[in-house]
């Protein structure tokens, strides 16, 4: 695992580059698109869309928070998450992940949802979604949902609901 990730809020001269690392990161330029689209929506969160870098400044992670609900309480949404397949599994990903989970702490966010690969997300404190009584309305393996509360408000039960762009 690299030791010298840094990450930090993306700034708007970050967003070239993190389009970049999205397209590169997935098979089709969904996630990318989708991230541009969740740029104009009132999902997202200025500060909350972090990237990492190593010594040289470049950006090589992406991670992002977008506002959802889970039932009716506010939550955050962690999608998407890239690296730049170059630098995968040498910890550019937890750089990202880890600054963007604790910038929503500061700002008193309570609960963050992802979907996602399950025996990664646990590493940051996720947990099986349906054991807190949180769904989703479409199919997905049950251990693939996961939630995790930032403070210590106990996760609240309810079908969660995405930003618009998400198309869900």
């Amino acid at each position: 695992m690299h030791s010298h990730w840094t990450a930090r809020p993306e700034t708007a001269a970050d967003v070239d580059v993190v389009r970049d690392i999205v397209l590169a990161a997935f098979e089709t330029p969904l996630e990318a698109d989708l991230v541009d689209a969740l740029r104009s929506d009132d999902a997202w969160i200025d500060g909350l869309s972090h990237v990492s870098a190593g010594p040289d400044g470049t950006p090589v992670g992406y991670a992002l928070l977008t506002r959802c609900r889970i039932g009716e309480v506010p939550a955050l949404c962690l999608a998407p998450v890239a690296v730049h397949p170059d630098q995968q599994r040498r910890g550019a990903g937890d750089a990202a992940i880890r600054s963007v989970l604790e910038a929503a702490r500061r700002r008193g966010e309570e609960f963050v949802t992802v979907l996602g690969h399950p025996g990664y997300y646990p590493r940051f404190g996720f947990e099986r979604a349906a054991a807190h009584g949180i769904g989703v309305p479409f199919d997905v393996p049950e251990e693939a949902l996961m939630a995790l509360a930032l403070g210590s408000a106990p996760l609240p039960a309810g079908t969660i609901r995405y930003a618009g762009p998400f198309g869900i």
